[in-house]
């Protein structure tokens, strides 16, 4: 037992220092080989703005405002472009000093920032950019971890806000029982309730506008070795179900410290089992017009590359494909950011589809946020 305990805290150190590896320095204004980056033939990148430090959840205001939470730098900034020729006119930080507040969403004229603890409140936001309101706690009943406390939050089709509670760990059972889900409750903070279970740690989510499914990627645990296990795209069509964490990863991986006491066919599967350590984090359905029509409905994703493994992976934009709600095709969309000799100049992290039908590209490692477009 004992050998047992020392081997999940020295897990969990390597975690922690991993983390702190991840938080690299972040660069802002610089030339950035964006001519790297292989796209499909008639898309193409270009930067939508810089100077947004440790870039990463993104949410778009009914007026045409990108807002960008952060996680290291502890600010949520606001993406102005007033004379709309795709290009960022201002970065305005409006609030720092926060704790972690990774996720943003916007409701009725309020933008709604998740911190490691808390979801706060801006009212009003869009027409006090500069001189933004103090903000108004709505719940701050979510538990402390030092590990994946940073959130990710989106509204529902029903108007509730959801809100992803990562594992205190790389791998453990915890006596609380909000760790590991997914979580939902009203606008005002009232009836928080848990969603899903059995979720390692989510870092993006949306709903599929053919049916209103709830979709979601999911981190898998390190210290498996190179190949195992794989990061998740998961489907939770209704509240309950259970998703196997820490007792199962994938389709049917036994965890090698807890999995002899579940077995995977107690859990809801993933759709689809994406790149081993890839870090999935925002995904998007494509919703614009823009791209051609073959990607329409479809799920783009958001990832942030792995530290877990003697070769990286990741560092890209993958793109899952659809048929009758079901996934059938995982493939490339957006790489380069990854380079030959292993080294990665950029860290993408989230999507956001605009009324033009670009996708916006966050990258926490560069403070840039991309713009790709499609041109026939």
């Amino acid at each position: 037992m004992k050998a047992i305990v020392k081997l999940i805290h020295y897990s969990s150190l390597l975690y922690l220092l991993a983390l702190v590896f991840m938080t690299n320095s972040i660069g802002y204004t610089q030339d950035l080989p964006i001519d790297k980056i292989m796209l499909p033939q008639g898309f193409k990148i270009s930067i939508y703005a810089e100077n947004v430090p440790d870039a990463r959840s993104m949410t778009l205001s009914p007026g045409g405002i990108v807002f960008v939470g952060s996680r290291v730098a502890g600010k949520v900034y606001a993406i102005i472009n007033n004379n709309k020729d795709n290009k960022a006119d201002e970065v305005i930080t409006i609030t720092s000093g926060l704790n972690e507040p990774n996720g943003v969403a916007f409701k009725d004229g309020s933008l709604y920032v998740a911190e490691a603890t808390r979801i706060i409140r801006f009212d009003n936001i869009e027409n006090r950019i500069y001189n933004p309101p103090p903000p108004i706690v709505i719940n701050d009943s979510f538990p402390q971890a030092k590990s994946h406390s940073w959130k990710y939050i989106a509204f529902g089709p029903e108007g509730l806000l959801y809100i992803s509670v990562g594992a205190p760990c790389n791998a453990c059972i915890s006596k609380v029982e909000n760790y590991a889900t997914i979580m939902r409750m009203n606008p005002d903070g009232s009836g928080l309730e848990i969603y899903a279970r059995g979720v390692r740690n989510s870092l993006g989510f949306d709903w599929n506008p053919e049916g209103e499914d709830l979709w979601f990627t999911d981190n898998g645990r390190d210290l498996m070795g190179d190949n195992q296990p794989p990061d998740e795209l998961n489907r939770a069509p209704r509240k309950g179900l259970n998703f196997g964490f820490p007792y199962c990863h994938g389709i049917n991986i036994p965890d090698p410290e807890f999995g002899k006491l579940r077995d995977c066919s107690e859990f809801t599967p993933p759709e689809i089992e994406l790149g081993p350590h890839v870090a999935a984090l925002g995904m998007k359905f494509y919703t614009g017009s823009l791209f051609p029509a073959e990607y329409k409905n479809q799920i783009f994703i958001a990832e942030h590359g792995s530290w877990n493994r003697s070769v990286s992976i990741g560092y890209r934009i993958t793109l899952v494909r659809l048929e009758n709600n079901k996934a059938v095709g995982y493939q490339p969309f957006a790489e380069g950011w990854l380079q030959d000799n292993g080294a990665a100049w950029g860290r993408p992290v989230d999507l956001q589809v605009m009324p033009d039908g670009a996708l916006l590209v966050s990258d926490d490692k560069n403070g840039t946020v991309y713009r790709i477009s499609y041109e026939k």
